[in-house]
């Protein structure tokens, strides 16, 4: 179920930070029929910690609705607060996803032992699989292998993103864990080669604008044909490279604007993508097949 290209979806805001629920249909179905193999709902690159609960069950609702089947919907649930992220993981899974994605606490960078422990009490109360997220360049704190593999044990943690872009560490994970343990890259720029190296798909940024593209690289990759994956990804370096000249998603929304998919809108505090960045961007999503 969580293989393949999945995509970290945004959220359409209007220019005034309010949701456009039109665009997150019509997104929704974009990538229903261009492969997409499930999205994730309110993760950082749809701006998680803006949005409210009830902004986050609207959308998670629509998304099940929408994807009827076609594609798996898992709502990210993590905060850093272990009390919180428990709460939200009891009303997320009273919804009909197929799973959850839960992050490492930001900011208070809690131990290794700290770690299991609060993905082991999100566990406990959850009634759908929960796929773990591990990016320490965003949140000061790395959770290592061996506790991953720890938690690899406790009944309903199937699976983890890893950000870290680095195959070596995918290897060491894959050797650890069990063979049913489900292992997504969490980097765009080194998921081929992370697929290479034992990871059975993505959670992708580019995915949101070129889905039949990643789609097709990931199933090449799964496939183990790297020579065809190789010439896939080729033209997606620069998009992997330049939608993170500015913070995510500043310029993966900038760019769907652009395409006419989403409206202009972003929250507070992030801000639109700055006027020296446009070329580069641009640049990267012609080179990918994208007329803008």
């Amino acid at each position: 179920m969580f293989t393949g290209s999945l995509v970290a979806i945004v959220t359409p805001m209007r220019p005034d930070g309010s949701l456009d629920l039109d665009s997150w249909d019509a997104l929704l179905e974009w990538h229903a029929h261009s492969g997409t193999s499930g999205i994730v709902v309110g993760g950082t690159t749809g701006e998680s910690p803006t949005l409210s609960d009830a902004e986050l069950a609207e959308l998670t609702r629509r998304a099940c609705v929408r994807a009827r089947g076609r594609m798996a919907v898992i709502a990210g649930a993590g905060t850093s607060s272990t009390a919180a992220t428990v709460a939200r993981v009891r009303w997320l899974c009273e919804l009909p996803i197929d799973g959850l994605l839960l992050v490492t606490p930001a900011y208070n960078r809690p131990s290794q032992e700290g770690l299991y422990q609060h993905f082991a009490a999100a566990a406990a109360a959850a009634a759908r699989p929960i796929v773990l997220y591990n990016v320490p360049s965003r949140t000061a704190v790395d959770m290592k292998p061996a506790t991953v593999a720890r938690l690899a044990g406790v009944p309903g943690i199937v699976g983890l993103k890893e950000a870290v872009p680095e195959p070596a560490r995918v290897r060491e994970l894959c050797a650890q864990l069990p063979a049913s343990f489900v292992v997504l890259s969490g980097d765009d720029a080194t998921a081929r080669v992370a697929m290479a190296a034992g990871a059975r798909g993505v959670i992708s940024v580019t995915a949101n604008v070129v889905p039949q593209a990643m789609s097709q690289m990931v199933a090449a990759a799964q496939g183990g044909d790297r020579e065809r994956a190789g010439m896939l990804d080729a033209p997606l370096a620069g998009l992997h490279r330049d939608l993170f000249v500015e913070a995510n998603p500043i310029p993966v929304k900038w760019l769907l604007a652009r395409m006419g998919r989403i409206p202009p809108g972003i929250r507070l505090p992030l801000t639109p993508l700055g006027e020296s960045f446009g070329g580069a961007v641009l640049a990267s999503a012609r080179a990918a097949g994208i007329a803008v």
